[in-house]
């Protein structure tokens, strides 16, 4: 096995179309990335902004929604709550700075076993362009910060350091 850094990439597949291409991927014994995780849920409707982040936070280098074709969606509207709720995240995301490629939404009927292997074939190699995302380690930088930062409240010193905004100035800092 390399130690060679592989890219997580976490996958949420409708139950009806992705999900069932995948497994027709896996029985027709398709060659894709073992990095994914696959999580199936009922519709891609389903898909909850939260569960996204959530997979960031914990650790996750990308997100892979997979749903049915526009027309197709078996909860009849589904895939287009999925899809305005794609756009809203994609754009939050990259306020936040996350690139763009982390995020992906594809539909994926359930005799496109080899789309699903497309897919993810080419959002690992995506991701492993862009490298790690590393947010686990973040909030790790993050907390140091702020046991840092609660010292120097605890010893008084935070009324005494101006914050970025007054350093310049040497104005007194922000109560």
């Amino acid at each position: 096995m390399s130690n060679e850094w592989q890219p997580r990439i976490v996958a949420f597949f409708c139950n009806w179309c992705t999900y069932t291409a995948a497994d027709l991927a896996g029985v027709s014994r398709l060659k894709y990335a073992s990095n994914t995780r696959v999580i199936r849920l009922m519709c891609s409707g389903r898909v909850d902004p939260q569960f996204i982040l959530d997979a960031l936070a914990k650790g996750a280098d990308a997100v892979l929604i997979g749903g049915c074709h526009p027309f197709d969606c078996h909860y009849a509207e589904g895939n287009y709550k999925c899809l305005r709720r794609f756009q809203l995240l994609k754009r939050m995301l990259m306020d936040m700075g996350i690139e763009a490629g982390r995020l992906r939404l594809e539909w994926i009927s359930a005799a496109e076993g080899e789309k699903v292997k497309r897919v993810i074939n080419e959002l690992t190699e995506t991701v492993r362009q862009l490298g790690p995302l590393g947010i686990p380690q973040q909030f790790a930088e993050w907390d140091k910060e702020m046991e840092q930062f609660a010292a120097h409240v605890e010893a008084g010193e935070a009324l005494k350091t101006p914050c970025a905004e007054h350093a310049p100035t040497q104005e007194p800092a922000h109560v």
